[in-house]
């Protein structure tokens, strides 16, 4: 199993121009939060009929799908599995709040097309092929390396 920072060194070979990484530093979040609202828009009735749970956080596909997530976190580096945690629980409940106001799955397919636009334009620039064409995996990585990048001391 390659290390999360193996993982880093591989993914920054196609995340060097200082473009595609200001846009990859707006849109992998973006990502990120408009999955989180589309996981939060799925009805969750199917659930709590399953689990016979009685438990509203845990009825919430997001947050089903979240631990798994932090599963493959922990993995790698429990200090990143805690900064993708907080960052998770900040999707939740912003994505909440907006769901307040408009339907959450319009707004977030909204985002999560846009963002995918944004990351294509910046492999444009970069000229290289985005990361996760090569291995499906890089797509958890690259919230990982955001973080890193935008909170790392280096």
């Amino acid at each position: 199993m390659r290390t999360l920072e193996q993982w880093f060194d591989e993914y920054a070979v196609s995340h060097q121009n200082p473009k595609n990484k200001a846009i990859h530093y707006i849109c992998v979040p973006a990502i990120y939060f408009s999955i989180v609202g589309l996981l939060m828009s799925i009805p969750s009735g199917l659930i709590a009929n399953t689990l016979k749970l009685n438990l509203p956080i845990i009825e919430n596909w997001a947050v089903i799908v979240l631990l798994f997530v932090l599963v493959f976190y922990i993995r790698l580096s429990v200090s990143m599995a805690v900064k993708i945690a907080i960052f998770s629980i900040l999707c939740l409940i912003v994505n909440y709040y907006i769901g307040q106001f408009v339907p959450l799955w319009i707004f977030s397919i909204g985002v999560f097309v846009i963002a995918w636009i944004g990351q294509f334009y910046g492999h444009n620039i970069e000229g290289k092929k985005p990361s996760f064409l090569k291995d499906l995996q890089f797509l958890m990585i690259g919230p990982a390396w955001v973080v890193e990048n935008i909170f790392s001391k280096k």
